[in-house]
């Protein structure tokens, strides 16, 4: 199974760019560490080489997945339930109960086959005739 990588990687803030390098120079640093080849990895990873090599550079058009089955192959998935697991500012929000705007409630459809108005107008003018034509039953 091959990795499809988006034709044009997300435009990030070089902040962001920094952090994806810095991750991908961890990468790289464990895979070494390791002594696995990029061969080894790309292969357990179920990549390309070229795309474990973007992954090594932090190319930002690589994707989350792969990223998490490069981490896995290195023993390392664990690592990203670290991710944003601090979240200081959503809980000073929450303790200040600073209140969720609510959306209106949805209104209710007509049911099929009822028109707007409630009445059907066939019942209403008497009509007993058969639908088909000429029937004469």
């Amino acid at each position: 199974m091959l990795s499809v990588m988006p034709a044009k990687a997300p435009a990030l803030y070089p902040a962001q760019s920094r952090l994806l390098r810095a991750l991908g120079q961890r990468l790289r640093e464990a895979r070494l560490r390791r002594r696995f080849t990029v061969t080894q990895v790309a292969e357990r990873a179920a990549v390309s080489r070229p795309t474990l090599n973007k992954v090594e550079q932090g190319d930002a058009a690589v994707t989350m997945g792969t990223y998490l089955r490069v981490l896995a192959v290195l023993g390392l998935e664990n690592d990203v339930g670290l991710l944003a697991a601090e979240d200081p500012v959503g809980r000073r929000l929450q303790d200040a109960e600073l209140g969720v705007p609510r959306r209106a409630p949805r209104r209710r459809a007509p049911a099929y086959g009822v028109e707007a108005t409630g009445s059907n107008k066939e019942s209403e003018a008497g009509d007993t005739s058969s639908p088909i034509e000429g029937d004469a039953s």
